[in-house]
């Protein structure tokens, strides 16, 4: 996920643009979250300074956060079509779109907010209008990079503007804020004119029902696969919300023009096997989208067996091998053939590889390199490979670094202000470190027992022990059963065991009993699952 800050003048006149509001999404380490976004408490303090947000593209890591902290930050936003477009859609569904100042732009548009003269410039990427950003200060020009590739072919919109990086070179560039994804991969990421190739040949070779499985935002993906289909008879059914809502956002800007209707999920049901290919959400193994559901066999519209291939259009992101693993052994199990990537040409990388980094080096000429969107590793490497092109200086930064960038090429990290990450926990955004998500981590690791009990004011018990447990683990030789009914004579004989004056204090009674019975469970299974006694006077 990204956001960044911008910050320019003396500190008590400093005034501040974002670029860039995203989330990333929920793991095993963070059970009951799907989205997690930056902690923007440090320029929220400061909101009154904050003269704008401008968004290089529309994925989620960039844009995903914004309806989300928009009224903790309440900027005008700026945007091209294409993105506009979705973060609109974003707003609506919050309520806010009407609220907010949503500034759509022009993918050639230079403008100024506050002591910042912002221009765009054409990238290419996996998604429409990607742009990298000239912000320019009396301190210097700054080229902040966002999401991008060199694609000489890139099917959908146009290359990348070369011209402008190499004037901006000339001009002199103070620092280069640049992605780092792959880093450590050599050569090009390749054109996705190549991958269309691909997926045509594929296509052409397969008889019976066939879906594509890539992420919808990558609407030069879409593009090809349409193509892919048409050029062997093949009609195209979306299959997932996020396909509706990219191709609307797609077509609303000029793209998919020349391409056929789509075919609704209840229609395809009516095609020959051979005449039909669904494009579906769910490339990465996520549970709820389009292809999980084909796989598990629930999906109202949409089966595949026997004879039918789905085709994954893309990689493998670090982090989701197992959801990924899993669904193609799910559909592996209903005998559906699959291609990968490994098997086939069909997919590229939407992020530069060493020569295409180089290649902006050679470019834009910047005296400082800040590598960013990466691991430690990644920005680490990126460093040592920005000094190995000549670039005079390269700072590497931890989230919530501030540095500061001098009009002589120099720059140094200053200082380091609060940036957390706030969880989207229900309807609630919570802190990463709040207490309800340790509780939770404890409790997917051993479980809970709870303890309650009815005691009078003279102290003497009068109900209970009655133990309960939630994900503690039994075997044959030691039931459930077993292992409550001796938590309850241990609780009970450690009662018994207690003071008259300590009888006739809940909060001390309470602890007393945890504490035994959290080292009677430790004893009989080896672990220390949450422990709740309640007492209940009577």
């Amino acid at each position: 996920m990204n956001l960044n800050l911008y910050g320019y003048g003396p500190e008590e006149k400093r005034k501040w643009v974002i670029v860039d509001c995203g989330v990333t999404f929920g793991d095993l380490s963070t059970p009951g979250v799907d989205l997690i976004m930056p902690d923007p408490i440090f320029i929220e303090e400061r909101a009154d300074d904050l003269v704008g947000m401008v968004l290089t593209h529309a994925h989620e890591d960039h844009m995903g956060a914004v309806a989300q902290l928009w009224k903790r930050l309440r900027c005008p936003i700026y945007a091209t079509p294409f993105t506009a477009y979705l973060v609109r859609d974003r707003l609506a569904e919050h309520g806010l779109l009407d609220e907010v100042e949503l500034h759509e732009i022009s993918l050639d548009s230079r403008f100024e907010l506050g002591p910042f003269d912002i221009q765009l410039v054409t990238l290419t990427h996996s998604i429409p209008e990607p742009n990298g950003l000239a912000i320019r200060t009396p301190a210097g020009l700054i080229l902040h990079t966002g999401d991008w590739k060199i694609d000489p072919d890139p099917l959908i919109g146009e290359e990348t503007d070369s011209a402008a990086l190499e004037a901006m070179g000339e001009e002199g560039v103070l620092a280069m804020v640049c992605d780092s994804t792959n880093v450590f991969s050599a050569g090009e990421s390749g054109s996705e004119a190549g991958v269309k190739d691909a997926l045509i040949e594929v296509v052409g070779e397969l008889k019976g029902k066939v879906a594509i499985a890539a992420f919808a935002s990558n609407v030069a993906r879409l593009q090809s696969a349409i193509e892919a289909a048409e050029a062997n008879g093949r009609r195209v059914c979306l299959v997932g919300r996020s396909m509706h809502r990219m191709t609307s956002a797609a077509k609303s800007v000029g793209l998919l023009q020349h391409v056929q209707d789509f075919v609704t999920e209840e229609e395809a049901g009516f095609f020959p096997d051979d005449k039909i290919l669904y494009l579906c959400t769910g490339s990465q193994g996520e549970p709820r989208a389009a292809l999980s559901r084909i796989a598990d066999g629930n999906h109202r519209n949409v089966t595949l067996g026997p004879g039918s291939t789905v085709i994954f259009s893309s990689r493998v992101i670090p982090g989701n091998e197992l959801g990924i693993f899993n669904l193609q052994n799910q559909l592996a199990e209903r005998g559906v053939h699959i291609i990968t990537e490994k098997d086939r040409p069909i997919h590229v990388s939407g992020h530069p590889c060493r020569d295409e980094l180089a290649q902006m080096y050679a470019w834009a000429k910047p005296k400082v390199a800040i590598p960013v969107h990466g691991e430690r590793r990644h920005l680490l490497e990126h460093a040592d490979f920005a000094k190995s092109l000549q670039v005079p200086h390269a700072i590497t930064v931890r989230n919530g670094d501030m540095v500061e960038l001098r009009s002589d090429g120099s720059g140094a990290v200053v200082d380091e202000v609060p940036a957390g990450r706030l969880h989207l926990d229900g309807k609630f955004l919570t802190p990463d470190n709040a207490n309800s998500m340790r509780e939770r981590r404890r409790l997917s690791f051993a479980g809970m027992i709870a303890v309650s009990l009815a005691v009078d004011e003279k102290g003497r018990l009068v109900g209970g022990p009655d133990v309960r447990a939630s994900g503690v683990a039994e075997d044959h030789r030691t039931p459930i059963e077993a292992i409550l009914d001796q938590l309850e004579e241990v609780a009970e004989q450690r009662f018994d065991s207690l003071g008259r004056r300590t009888r006739k204090d809940p909060d001390a009674i309470e602890e007393e009993i945890r504490l035994a019975v959290r080292r009677e469970i430790n004893a009989i299974w080896g672990k220390k699952p949450q422990v709740e006694v309640m007492v209940l006077p009577v």
